[in-house]
């Protein structure tokens, strides 16, 4: 055949099939080698993105506080025959970032993506006046990811290529009573995304993805017993997997390296 592509196919249906599996095959390589760091690993979102590109092929580097979760994950990934290393991070402390990021060009000689994706939420009326829970988001949500940014841009820039995904929320997007504070921390990271993208040559990408609600621990931190009741309770009528952003995590990452992917929304379709 043409190019030197041998064709078995018998039919056209079978020569569809063929190509539509040789173009998976090589959307689904792109995935495979890349050094991946993500925050907040141990559970929910960031567990789902570690599993799910561990399988492709990618080497994860897994930071969050808890040690005994970090393990399980790592385990598992292990288990599965993918490369994992973890290790201690509070996104509140800036050497517990810039230590991941040494951590993955120690053990695997490079970083190509890191993946800000802690998160803590604290929802109240604001003439509550929940300053320590302000400041609590406002150290984890928005400091955090500067923090990575921090971390990454410098080994970035002397390879000349990286990408930064920021896990960012919904609840930005359509304000609420309640959640001012953590949407308005949720908002700064979306304008500092588009701001960076604007600002990069295209060596560094950045993309942001903003999930709705997503079966998670989110809930667990949330000082108002009203408030968490209500949320882990659409949690359990509308929450997605959170392996649906995993898989636009790998949809972005699957991109040449021409092609930014600069803002997705992932939700479930029955959230308003």
């Amino acid at each position: 055949m043409a190019s030197g592509l041998t064709v078995l196919a018998t039919t056209s249906r079978d020569i569809r099939f063929s190509f539509v599996h040789i173009k998976f095959k090589i959307m689904h390589t792109e995935i495979k080698g890349k050094v991946v760091a993500i925050t907040g690993a141990s559970s929910g979102i960031g567990e789902a993105i570690a599993l799910t590109l561990a399988k492709r092929g990618a080497r994860i580097v897994l930071g969050a506080r808890r040690k005994d979760l970090l393990d399980d994950v790592t385990t598992k990934i292990h288990n599965e025959g993918g490369q994992a290393t973890w290790t201690v991070v509070d996104v509140k402390k800036r050497q517990d970032l810039t230590g991941l990021v040494k951590l993955a060009c120690d053990r695997y000689g490079k970083l190509d993506v890191l993946i800000n994706n802690a998160g803590i939420a604290q929802l109240s009326r604001i003439d509550e006046l929940d300053v320590e829970g302000w400041e609590e988001m406002i150290d984890v949500n928005l400091k955090g990811v500067l923090y990575g940014f921090a971390a990454a841009i410098p080994v970035f820039r002397r390879q000349g290529y990286g990408h930064i995904i920021n896990i960012i929320s919904t609840a930005g997007i359509k304000i609420a009573p309640l959640q001012g504070v953590y949407a308005g921390t949720k908002n700064a990271v979306r304008t500092i995304t588009e701001a960076f993208r604007q600002e990069s040559d295209g060596k560094i990408r950045i993309t942001g993805i903003s999930p709705g609600f997503v079966k998670t621990d989110l809930a667990s931190h949330i000082k108002n017993p009203a408030m968490k009741e209500a949320i882990v309770g659409n949690m359990e009528q509308l929450a997605i997997s959170p392996d649906a952003i995993a898989n636009a995590v790998c949809y972005v990452l699957q991109q040449p390296p021409d092609v930014e992917v600069g803002d997705l929304v992932i939700r479930p379709a029955a959230q308003n």
